[in-house]
């Protein structure tokens, strides 16, 4: 099962700078979404062959996630969010059961400018852990999305100078810490635990891009249980279209 995951940073932006050619090239089987900011209904048309599931933010133009999965795959989809309404009016959390296990589909908040919002992400952080830790109660789970953090200094390109900055201070690394503490691995530092330079998301200042100067902040964390059907993961820099790339998972 080949699943992807990327932060288009606005689906209708996306389309126009080469969205459908990658689906159609990439073919995954279940393909996530996050910071859609909004619904295209063109896209029904434009991607045949997939069960399409959106979450959307309360806030027009803005947040949301969408699940795209086969037709030929059984899939339920999940109530989304984590059924608490503080959360779950920003669309942020989008679920579906595959049979032998849940995949989890997530924008997690981003702290903000001068961490406005750091504490409320400490509250997030806390309880959706909790909802991961119920549903593996379950099944299996897989997790995918932008998680707005840096886990360690090796997945960001200046970790000293962002010690204090939103997506590398030590409250959002150890709320990281946290999720993976409920039983789930970093797919890809299981696979490639001492690869550097290896970034999801790069600003648009300065041209951190073509230098890549970036952060690793979007990941696929699995259920140990999952761990035997792990056969690659992996980043796909060179994919244009957002301020992120896709990351990729394999499983058997």
């Amino acid at each position: 099962m080949r699943l992807i995951s990327w932060n288009v940073n606005g689906i209708r932006s996306c389309l126009g700078k080469g969205f459908l050619e990658f689906v159609t090239r990439e073919a995954p089987d279940v393909l996530c979404l996050q910071e859609t900011r909004g619904y295209p209904p063109q896209i029904d048309q434009l991607l045949p062959g997939y069960q399409k599931l959106w979450s959307h933010a309360e806030k027009k133009g803005y947040s949301g996630t969408a699940i795209f999965v086969k037709e030929s795959l059984a899939a339920t989809p999940l109530k989304p969010g984590i059924g608490k309404t503080e959360h779950d009016r920003e669309g942020r959390v989008l679920g579906v059961d595959l049979g032998d296990f849940i995949l989890v589909n997530v924008y997690t908040p981003n702290s903000g400018e001068d961490l406005k919002r750091l504490e409320y992400r400490q509250i997030w952080d806390r309880e959706f852990a909790s909802y991961i830790k119920k549903l593996q109660k379950k099944k299996p789970v897989a997790l995918c999305g932008d998680l707005n953090v840096a886990h360690k200094e090796i997945d960001l390109a200046r970790p000293q100078a962002n010690r204090k900055n939103a997506g590398f201070t030590d409250e959002e690394r150890a709320g990281l810490d946290r999720l993976l503490a409920v039983g789930l691995l970093d797919t890809f530092r299981s696979l490639y635990p001492e690869r550097r330079e290896a970034y999801s998301w790069w600003s648009f200042r300065a041209g951190s891009r073509a230098r890549n100067i970036g952060w690793r902040i979007d990941y696929f964390l699995i259920s140990e249980a999952l761990r035997p059907r792990l056969q690659e993961a992996w980043i796909s820099p060179e994919t244009p279209g957002s301020d992120h790339c896709p990351v990729g998972l394999q499983l058997r």
